[in-house]
């Protein structure tokens, strides 16, 4: 991150805001040019401080999102995932339409459990179909387990990411000074 930092002042690091600019730029043309394509987003920040805003953030752009915990291999075992996410909206259609209530009471609160389990951690995802275009990622070094799986797969990432993270690792990277 050296040529990124523009100067350190009482041990923090001050990102150059030219060089971020330029890589909100190039990030900003990728993801308009997939938008327009009607290319699937994926939008990844785990950290406690950046839940929420990723979780509002991906439902006013109408993207799928994980803000709980990321579950390894979520992409690289993707029909594994489709099989939970497609359990995931029967149980949800069950409990709507009143089919969980005809079951015995232990049953029902083992199934009402797995779907609150469900909801939290797959939630973001219900309807995701396929495996995403891009994924967005907040936090580098939080979500390294996301970084590999998209570098196994060939899946393009842009990262939001702090002074302390690799650049070498990200297809596109946005420096900033993260206080997530």
């Amino acid at each position: 991150m050296a040529p990124y930092i523009s100067a350190k002042r009482i041990g923090i690091h001050i990102t150059n805001l030219t060089r971020t600019a330029r890589f909100l730029s190039k990030a900003c043309d990728l993801v308009f040019d997939a938008a327009n394509k009607e290319k699937q987003f994926l939008i990844i920040g785990t950290k406690n401080k950046a839940a929420d805003s990723v979780a509002q953030a991906a439902i006013r752009a109408w993207c799928h999102y994980v803000n709980k915990k990321w579950l390894g291999g979520m992409l690289r075992n993707w029909p594994t995932t489709e099989t939970r996410l497609h359990n995931f909206r029967d149980l949800g259609t069950k409990q709507k339409t009143g089919g969980l209530n005809r079951l015995p009471k232990r049953d029902t609160a083992m199934l009402k459990r797995q779907l609150s389990h469900l909801q939290t951690y797959l939630g973001g995802i219900k309807y995701m179909t396929r495996l995403p275009n891009i994924v967005i990622i907040v936090d580098q070094q939080e979500e390294y387990t996301v970084l590999r799986e998209c570098i196994t797969l060939g899946i393009p990432t842009i990262y939001l990411t702090d002074t302390n993270s690799d650049l070498d690792l990200t297809d596109i990277s946005i420096p900033s000074m993260m206080t997530l």
